[in-house]
């Protein structure tokens, strides 16, 4: 499962490692406009059995979309070229300076498309995927590429208003995750979200997906207006063994405003176990 680490020659985006170091490697990715502590609700459950590694988009939370100082290139390509793929390397670069031949992998929107991408490319890599709220085509590409210019011109700030709503119950902004989750937003680089915007217009994967082969969760908020339950069910209807669970008043970070069936479905579909089960040898 782990070999010995590499050095590191390429750039990394910001990561967190948590859990024992003999548990099961695990990778979490985040949503567009959010760091990796939207993954903080699910956290103390994951490390009990597993080696988590959270990460940051390019741009987003602690990771830069710039090239870092001694650094040959952007974690991404900020021109509006970046894709999905680019961003399925950064997790396989990660792993690999672990030492991770094979891992978990969970996401939530564009990180669960990450690891949609992984499965089809890399399926090798891959010993189980979960996608939250998350689709195999996230909707018409100009209206990426319209939110991308939009953002290269005036920032993210704009955006906040528009989320409560769309990310979670207009309540839940107020409380202090709610709140987190859109300063993580007003923070977020301009270059770095407009190009994870331009993956999200490039990205298609919906004729890939008999070809995925790794044991596949999808977590389906079902009042999600960005990726309603649609998209969770068609990317179960099309690979073989899936499996759907659909969470009742939950929006689009389903895991956040909703964190225990979320929680819930992940340990049993990667561990098997229920929440206070534990392990025995």
């Amino acid at each position: 499962m782990t070999a010995p680490v590499p050095p590191v020659t390429e750039p990394l985006p910001y990561h967190r490692i948590d859990g024992p170091p003999d548990g099961v490697p695990m990778i979490l990715g985040p949503s567009l406009g959010t760091s990796l502590a939207v993954w903080e609700p699910q956290l103390p459950a994951l490390i009990r059995t597993h080696r988590v590694l959270r990460w940051d988009l390019p741009g987003h939370g602690a990771s830069p979309a710039e090239p870092m100082a001694g650094s040959a290139s952007e974690l991404i390509p900020v021109d509006g070229t970046a894709t999905v793929a680019d961003l399925a390397e950064l997790v396989l670069r990660a792993a690999d300076a672990q030492g991770w031949d094979t891992f978990a992998y969970a996401g939530i929107s564009l990180g669960g498309a990450v690891g949609l991408q992984l499965a089809v490319d890399h399926p090798e890599r891959l010993t189980a995927l979960s996608m939250v709220c998350s689709s195999a085509r996230f909707g018409e590409p100009s209206v990426w590429r319209q939110r991308a210019a939009d953002v290269r011109a005036n920032g993210t700030e704009p955006m906040l208003a528009s989320r409560p709503g769309v990310w979670f119950a207009e309540e839940f902004g107020s409380t202090p995750h709610g709140a987190a989750l859109l300063e993580d937003l007003r923070c977020t680089d301009a270059a770095g979200y407009a190009a994870c915007c331009d993956a999200l217009a490039s990205f298609d994967l919906r004729d890939r997906l008999a070809e995925v082969s790794v044991p596949t969760l999808t977590v389906a908020g079902r009042l999600d207006p960005a990726t309603p339950p649609a998209h969770a069910r068609e990317i179960t209807d099309a690979v073989p063994g899936s499996a759907l669970v659909e969470v009742a008043g939950a929006a689009h970070l389903a895991n956040a405003e909703c964190p225990d069936p979320v929680t819930s479905a992940l340990l049993v579909h990667h561990d098997g176990m229920l929440p206070g089960q534990t392990q025995h040898p």
